[in-house]
């Protein structure tokens, strides 16, 4: 397992002992699934991992995924040593020490069947959380995954970021074959027929398929460009040591460009629509573009996309803000013509197709939109709630 992603036992101390103990608690409160940083970290402090382990997963059934990915604009944000020197590094304590002391149960806990059955739509961080939280109540539960592996978009999280094994390890303390019945390759379209002609007949559904299709650049030859879940989900299909072009300025955008000068591409440019001041990525990820040489061209957006022999022709524009909107600089189109590979990493949307049939519930990113990963986790345990709320007459 990759060391760097851990802080090592001086480490580890050295944040333990520069927690204030803080009595508002106010990077609980930023988190959005409360997990207790200032518990977790006082019982770390006097050695009591299982009591750290357990303050760390009673929020967050993903503790370990969450802690190596989780953006700095929560908890750490919040911490109050910002206001002395820099913040205390929580989420990767909170990976550090479930890395280090977070074990299997010899005995499986003792949970009552409640008798009902509900599908989960989704095997990402909405689905896991879901499940965590329902299983924890008794309920029996079938999850359709559409993939052939769970952890839906984290699966497209380069591996130097996020080691997939971290995924299936989180998933084992959520997994009980007692109650849990994974389906993957299978795609639901229709939940309202699942109800219908569900086996066993389901109670209620949680839809968290998240956000499957990506948006369209909509200009001339665009075919010719690479969506940002081909490349990510299977980058050694167009590994290339010649010169990448990324449209798109955020998190997504940033791994396919990362994740194309890693593995060879000679030059590798990101194209903005908005400011550099504007991308959505934490510092730490700035910093890492700018150490891996990746160039970023801010205020400019993609006109035209043709093939040049072997070689494919980016055109691209200017953008200036106007005091309302981002628009086009007339006459400032470029042309750049020597790219061997073109990813488009704008952004993506959910299927349409929802209903308001009360045993069907929304969660995650096809419900809010593109969010972090605490944040779908959120969204997840909140729709296991609403489920035990529904179906709470009856349990």
């Amino acid at each position: 397992m990759d060391k760097h992603l851990y802080l090592n036992g001086p480490q580890l101390k050295a944040e333990l002992r520069r927690c204030l103990n803080c009595k508002t608690q106010p990077c609980m409160k930023a988190c959005p699934v409360n997990c207790n940083a200032r518990d977790f970290i006082q019982a770390a402090l006097e050695e009591h991992w299982d009591e750290a382990v357990a303050h760390i997963v009673i929020n967050n059934p993903m503790g370990q995924t969450c802690g190596l990915i989780c953006p700095d604009k929560f908890c750490m944000k919040a911490c109050t040593r910002t206001q002395i020197d820099f913040p205390i590094n929580i989420p990767r304590v909170q990976a550090t020490i479930l890395n280090l002391h977070r074990k299997h149960d010899e005995t499986p806990r003792a949970i009552e069947s409640n008798g009902h059955h509900v599908a989960i739509l989704g095997a990402g961080p909405a689905g896991m959380a879901a499940t965590a939280k329902l299983v924890s109540a008794g309920f029996h539960l079938t999850i359709f995954e559409a993939r052939h592996e769970i952890g839906g978009a984290l699966n497209m999280i380069p591996q130097a970021r996020l080691p997939h094994e971290i995924i299936e390890r989180d998933w084992s303390f959520i997994f009980d074959e007692r109650f849990v019945t994974l389906r993957l390759n299978t795609r639901i379209t229709r939940p309202e027929a699942l109800l219908a002609s569900g086996t066993p007949p389901f109670d209620a559904i949680i839809v968290a398929t998240g956000e499957p299709n990506c948006m369209a650049l909509h200009i001339p030859g665009e075919e010719l460009s690479v969506s940002y879940m081909d490349y990510l989900y299977h980058p050694e299909r167009y590994q290339t040591d010649g010169y990448v072009a990324v449209i798109g300025g955020g998190n997504v955008a940033a791994d396919c460009a990362l994740t194309a000068q890693r593995q060879g591409a000679r030059s590798v440019e990101m194209f903005i629509r908005r400011r550099i001041a504007d991308m959505r990525v934490s510092k730490p990820e700035y910093l890492e573009l700018l150490n891996h040489e990746i160039n970023l061209n801010a205020m400019m957006s993609p006109e035209k996309i043709e093939r040049r022999a072997h070689k494919l022709a980016l055109a691209v524009h200017r953008n200036f803000f106007d005091g309302n909107a981002w628009t086009p600089l007339p006459g400032s189109t470029i042309e750049l013509p020597y790219f061997d590979l073109i990813i488009r990493a704008i952004g993506s949307r959910a299927d349409t197709n929802s209903t308001n049939d009360p045993r069907i519930v929304y969660a995650g990113d096809c419900k809010t939109g593109g969010s972090t990963i605490v944040e779908a986790i959120a969204s997840g345990r909140l729709a296991a709630e609403q489920v035990i709320d529904f179906l709470h007459p009856h349990v």
